[in-house]
């Protein structure tokens, strides 16, 4: 089982803060409203894992924006939100007030415009910033049970072995909530990727 070290560790949380402060800008230009977005927590795990990393904290079925990622660094990113928060970040975000029972249309819409700028912005930062070239599809929003939609990644991808865990808090209009950003990628992207990252923290030190 692979481990990031804590250099590593950190220089990931470097470059996601960066990622998230750029997501964080779009979203705050988008809808008028002061976004931020903080990365509190990262870890690895292996794909097997992820369900039980995550289940003490997503209880339900949730509302996930999936994006395949491909280039010098392959495989797969999902923002991960339980249906209580996809709701209240559209309250948030358009005023509208939070379906109690269901994630609504307007929901939907919400929380996949919100996954398709975060997963860019954390993607794109990988890509600008580590020299790797990534390309990525189109989103897809799905509302099913976690296992569900961890089962489907590996049974397409059987060559995903690990996944990065990204504890996202946003914070906006006075309230806050936490999502989940999981970056589930191969043997050999995670060890180009690392090695990028090494790179790139060692040109930050010089």
């Amino acid at each position: 089982m692979k481990q990031l070290t804590t250099t590593q560790k950190d220089a990931l949380v470097e470059l996601l803060n960066i990622a998230f402060g750029r997501a964080a800008a779009s979203l705050s230009k988008l809808t008028g409203h002061r976004v931020q977005l903080d990365v509190p927590q990262i870890s690895m795990c292996a794909i097997e894992e992820i369900a039980d990393y995550l289940r003490p904290v997503v209880h339900e079925d949730v509302a996930s924006v999936h994006q395949i990622f491909g280039g010098s660094v392959v495989g797969d990113a999902f923002m991960i939100l339980d249906g209580r928060s996809a709701s209240i970040l559209k309250e948030l975000l358009t005023n509208e007030p939070a379906m109690p029972l269901e994630i609504d249309a307007s929901a939907r819409e919400v929380v996949t415009e919100v996954g398709n700028i975060l997963l860019n912005a954390c993607l794109g930062t990988f890509g600008n910033v580590l020299k790797v070239q990534v390309s990525f599809s189109v989103p897809h929003l799905s509302l099913e049970r976690l296992e569900s939609v961890l089962a489907s990644v590996a049974v397409e991808h059987e060559g995903l072995r690990y996944a990065l865990i990204v504890h996202a808090a946003f914070r906006l209009r006075g309230s806050s909530l936490t999502g989940y950003v999981v970056i589930v990628l191969s043997v050999g992207s995670i060890d180009r990727l690392m090695r990028a990252v090494d790179h790139w923290e060692g040109e930050q030190r010089a």
